[in-house]
């Protein structure tokens, strides 16, 4: 066990979970449903997500409304730099800030073109997302949260290089790095390890994905540059059209990742649900947390 992970095992339990803003009012039933759901396994926190170009911005600015007025979670509002001017992203910060939001996830954000293509900062906005987490901490006394990619960035000319975007991100101010989505947990650990030999000492909590649609999970991986193992195809060949035991496998594979990484000293988990809780509430109650307010405070406590 290295010393990150021993540091790791001295610490409570705690989840985080990622939605994204509904398009429609079905998507938007399936939404509240899997929040409500969720709710009880008490997270630290509820990120939710804003499109390319700030094309969700009302959409993601209204579900964090109502998780504030509606619910007792803690929301935390994502923002990018994309497509917008410093003057228009301090406003949708003082914004946040008015309405009694605390929290922030602060990225880049992918080219309007699309991934595969430069990334052009606007002219008069910010261009990094150091550069947004500094502007944020300007304005308010914010809980940032930034990206971090154990596999590298699909825009990376090396590990170097990330950890470079990594430290300049945790200098400028940010509380924690989330990472994108893995199967591969040797990986997050050397990730890891070569982010504290830097003198990282942040929070870096693993993203986990349940895989309630492997086609689109891999689609997913394939455009921001996480491996999809052969084993991990394998198990899924074959069940498009069975979905039982497609969500039999799916539980399986997240149930044993996060335990693994459970038992190797990581106290923190952050899930991207897809708006969708089954297979979350399910990996939850492997890693020990259970429904009710009082069994997960005890356990978030043990």
């Amino acid at each position: 066990m290295t010393d990150a992970q021993q540091t790791m095992s001295a610490e409570p339990l705690s989840v985080s979970f990622e939605f994204f803003p509904p398009k429609t009012d079905k998507m938007a039933a399936t939404l509240w449903s899997s929040i409500n759901q969720l709710a009880p396994l008490g997270p630290q926190f509820v990120s939710v997500t804003y499109g390319a170009g700030g094309s969700t911005r009302e959409r993601t600015h209204a579900t964090v409304a109502r998780i504030l007025d509606e619910t007792q979670l803690v929301p935390a509002a994502h923002l990018t730099c994309v497509a917008a001017s410093r003057d228009e992203v301090d406003e949708v910060i003082r914004s946040y800030l008015d309405m009694g939001v605390r929290r922030l996830v602060a990225l880049r954000g992918d080219p309007v073109t699309g991934l595969g293509t430069a990334f052009e900062p606007h002219p008069d906005g910010y261009a990094t997302a150091a550069e947004l987490v500094a502007g944020i901490r300007r304005i308010g006394d914010f809980d940032i949260s930034v990206s971090a990619y154990p596999e590298c960035h699909p825009e990376s000319v090396g590990l170097e290089k990330d950890l470079d975007i990594l430290q300049a991100k945790i200098d400028a101010g940010a509380s924690r790095a989330i990472t994108q989505f893995f199967f591969d947990n040797d990986g997050f650990f050397r990730f890891l390890d070569a982010a504290r030999a830097r003198g990282i000492d942040a929070p870096i909590r693993p993203g986990l994905i349940p895989i309630h649609n492997f086609k689109q999970v891999a689609g997913f991986a394939a455009r921001c540059g996480t491996d999809v193992p052969d084993w991990l195809v394998k198990r899924f060949e074959g069940l498009e059209d069975n979905p039982q035991e497609h969500a039999e496998v799916a539980i399986d594979v997240a149930g044993k990742q996060a335990l693994a990484l459970k038992e190797a000293g990581v106290r923190e988990f952050h899930f991207y649900t897809l708006n969708r809780a089954p297979l979350v509430e399910q990996i939850c109650s492997q890693l020990g947390l259970q429904l009710g307010s009082e069994d997960v405070q005890e356990e978030v406590s043990s």
